[in-house]
């Protein structure tokens, strides 16, 4: 028997408990089938159960149990189409389950690395390489996305209750309509921060974890506007921060500003949307910093 992480219970126990009640179980069938031992403590991520496993050969690998969704049926699909250099290489999966054995990484991200200039450069070298590449058949668009925002925001936006915030919304819904006839046809990875950027003995970085999507990489931009938050307020000119990390990345990928700006608001209003349908009826105030810093 496995002990399941707490914060995997905490996630998924009210929607998701057979899947949780089946873990032991899956551990079990994929150490049978893909002849693995177990080799240390489970670990998790928000959705994820990972354990520590050796395959017959020897080689330390990591077991990825995780429920199949949107996010998680096309993550083997990227990872095997992105150039083995740049991501988590891919062992063993099963479509079926998600299930996937990934090659066994360092135990250090990009978000621990003390200078978070650094760490920003080397996320946006990383998006870089992984921008170039084709989506390949299969994998949600960008395009479908971005209009079921538009969508769904005409009776969500008014649940906010300041004019402001909602004004700001609105603002960001015409703005995101303006780009989507042109929604780009790349592999984006949709969730590239510090925390899904790994040290590997092969490479000094790879990246992990995509939430695979087709589309225009200046939606991947996001992401590092409010992870290692605490570095920007850290500085003393948190908006000044926002825009330097902006900024950065654009120098180093080479996207369009006017584009990278317009998708920006789109996973602003994306999180709006988000948060305001789960009841949270102002924008919370890490998305209004972004805004007010690259917005106002």
């Amino acid at each position: 028997m496995i002990e399941i992480p707490a914060r995997l219970i905490r996630n998924h126990s009210e929607k998701s408990s057979a899947w949780l009640d089946g873990l032991p179980g899956d551990v079990e069938r994929y150490s049978r089938e893909w002849e693995l031992t177990v080799d240390g403590d489970p670990l998790s991520g928000e959705a994820s159960l990972i354990m520590p496993v050796v395959r017959r050969d020897g080689t330390r690998a990591m077991l990825k149990l995780q429920r199949v969704d949107e996010e998680s049926e096309a993550e083997a699909l990227a990872l095997r189409t992105w150039n083995h250099d740049d991501v988590v290489e891919v062992y063993e999966d099963d479509p079926e389950t998600s299930t996937l054995l990934l090659e066994r990484l360092e135990p250090r991200t990009l978000d621990d690395l003390p200078d978070h200039v650094e760490a920003t450069r080397i996320l946006a070298e990383i998006l870089t390489h992984l921008m170039v590449v084709p989506a390949p058949a299969g994998v949600r668009r960008l395009e479908d996305i971005a209009g079921q925002m538009l969508e769904d925001a005409p009776a969500i936006i008014p649940l906010l209750v300041d004019p402001a915030d909602r004004a700001l919304a609105q603002r960001f819904v015409a703005q995101v309509a303006e780009v989507l006839p042109e929604s780009g046809d790349r592999l984006l990875h949709w969730d590239l921060h510090y925390y899904n950027v790994m040290a590997a003995q092969r490479r000094p970085w790879l990246a992990i974890d995509p939430k695979p999507l087709a589309g225009d990489p200046a939606f991947e931009l996001m992401p590092a506007c409010w992870n290692r938050w605490d570095d920007l307020v850290a500085t003393g000119n948190l908006a000044q921060a926002i825009r330097n990390r902006f900024d950065l990345m654009l120098d180093v990928t080479g996207i369009d500003r006017d584009r990278a700006l317009a998708w920006t608001a789109g996973r602003i209003l994306q999180n709006v949307l988000w948060f305001t349908e789960d009841g949270d009826t102002r924008i919370e105030a890490e998305l209004k910093a972004v805004s007010d810093a690259l917005f106002a």
